[in-house]
């Protein structure tokens, strides 16, 4: 009997000190086993779909900023007084303080200003013109506005029609130039009048344009602030 007693303790301190026996061990390897792996996993998928959402805030982000700038590049071409391109280039090479870009939009400017077409629309978008590069409430605005109601293009145009041809535009300060031109008036049948030198100063001022419309006709922004001219005694 007590050897059979003794066989049983020495069973079971084995099966204690092996941990088969011992029910909470068990429960606790089996339950590593079946959702340990489990846990694990869905915390490595949270972890991944954090770092995928971050990137993608990142790549729309981008696209945002990359959609916003823009891709086209402006190319700038200077013409004379016919239309021949005198010059041109990538907008990125030239600046609106340019003296080139001032002058050839002076050119342009006396030309309108002084010519008379016999085409009452031309005539008309020769003034929108005007009014365009002239800067709203300066001395300019109130020379131009003098010269038309004075010398109305529409009542000279009945009798007469005036073509400018600028002969030259050349600064004398870093805001104000001079300018040299020939007016040739003739007659409804061709038949030229008189052929006048005339001579002019003008200032301006560069402020880049908000207005649609002023946008498409002046899109550098130059502005004539002051203009002042006469006729060329010989």
């Amino acid at each position: 009997m007590m050897s059979a007693s003794k066989n049983t303790n020495s069973v079971a301190v084995r099966n204690t000190r092996g941990g088969s026996a011992n029910p909470y061990l068990d429960g606790r390897r089996e339950w590593d086993e079946r959702y340990g792996g489990l846990i694990a996993r869905a915390k490595n998928w949270r972890l991944i779909a954090v770092v995928e959402a971050f990137a993608l805030v990142l790549c729309i982000g981008g696209m945002i900023r990359i959609a916003s700038e823009s891709r086209v590049q402006p190319y700038i071409v200077e013409v004379d007084s016919i239309g021949r391109q005198v010059g041109g280039g990538m907008a990125s090479q030239a600046t609106l303080a340019d003296d080139k870009l001032k002058r050839a939009a002076l050119f342009r400017w006396v030309e309108d200003l002084r010519s008379v077409a016999s085409d009452g629309g031309l005539q008309r978008q020769m003034i929108d013109r005007v009014y365009a590069y002239v800067a709203q409430g300066s001395l300019a605005q109130t020379q131009v506005s003098d010269f038309y109601r004075n010398e109305p293009p529409q009542t000279r145009a009945q009798s007469l029609i005036v073509t400018v041809e600028v002969a030259a535009v050349f600064p004398t300060t870093a805001s104000t130039f001079e300018i040299e031109w020939v007016e040739t008036s003739r007659n409804l049948q061709g038949a030229v009048q008189t052929v006048q030198r005339w001579k002019g100063s003008a200032t301006v001022a560069v402020h880049a344009p908000t207005d649609e419309a002023l946008m498409r006709v002046n899109p550098l922004g130059i502005y004539v602030t002051e203009v002042n001219w006469s006729k060329v005694l010989k």
